[in-house]
């Protein structure tokens, strides 16, 4: 594994993936494309600890691994960034008859090239979706992709944020009304685990994802309306060959200081 950095030598940080990236879920019209999330979160921690500090975030929401690593990994390898975070394959996995270990062929073909660079680079496990009722049913192949992962993120030398281990996402008040990206508090939560897993310092109040549980989801009226209102587009969009993706750009395609939120 990589050595852990300390925090003054990260000068540019680049977030490459899809929705969950992006920052989905965490509806923000100040910031860049709309939405927050963990990255930016992370980002403004490391702006205020290092003051010549950039960050570019180059996740598209919708996109599959070929294109992620097709249309972000080379332009994010050019900006020449000393942490790198790497996140892909969750689309692919959701869409049925999708394989895990094809999928992790090309997600390890990719970490090699970002681990290459010297650059700490960090990765995630899927979550365990056993307490959705409606993804339950790929819980094994989110398993089967996460452990093709660990082992490449131990032959890369990358760092992992383990999502699968992390019991508060099974609190539903960590996800957002469509149930397959994070709210505003799981995106703080994330952020919490990403400084947490570089080692370092932050002033994130973990106080802010606090909360009694939730506990399991059940089918109920709201599960129709879910299924109406988020489901059933979602098997359309597969259906007809669309995509959240299409005609959608970089969320922050060029390094910059990020803004204090």
């Amino acid at each position: 594994m990589t050595d852990t950095p300390t925090p003054e030598l990260f000068h540019r940080l680049v977030a490459i993936g899809d929705s969950f990236t992006e920052g989905v879920g965490d509806e923000d019209p100040q910031a860049p494309g709309g939405v927050r999330g963990w990255a930016d979160r992370v980002a403004e921690v490391l702006s205020r600890q290092h003051p010549a500090f950039e960050y570019a975030n180059l996740a598209v929401r919708g996109k599959l691994i070929q294109p992620i690593v097709r249309e972000q990994v080379d332009r994010a390898i050019a900006m020449r960034p000393d942490l790198i975070t790497f996140c892909a394959g969750g689309n692919d996995i959701l869409r049925p008859g999708s394989d895990p270990d094809r999928v992790a062929a090309v997600f390890d073909r990719a970490l090699a090239r970002l681990t290459a660079t010297g650059a700490t680079v960090v990765i995630f496990t899927g979550p365990d979706l056993r307490t959705m009722p409606a993804f339950a049913l790929i819980r094994g192949k989110v398993a089967i992709y996460n452990e093709n992962m660990r082992a490449s993120a131990e032959r890369r030398g990358a760092l992992v944020v383990d999502q699968w281990g992390l019991r508060a996402l099974h609190d539903a008040s960590r996800w957002s009304q469509d149930r397959l990206h994070l709210s505003p508090v799981g995106h703080h939560l994330m952020a919490i685990r990403v400084l947490e897993t570089l080692g370092l310092d932050h002033d994130l109040s973990p106080e802010h994802v606090a909360g009694p549980p939730v506990g399991r989801w059940h089918v109920t009226q709201e599960d129709v309306h879910w299924a109406r209102q988020f489901l059933w587009p979602w098997v359309m969009r597969r259906m007809t060959g669309r995509s959240s993706a299409d005609g959608r750009h970089a969320k922050l395609d060029h390094p910059v200081h990020p803004s204090p939120s």
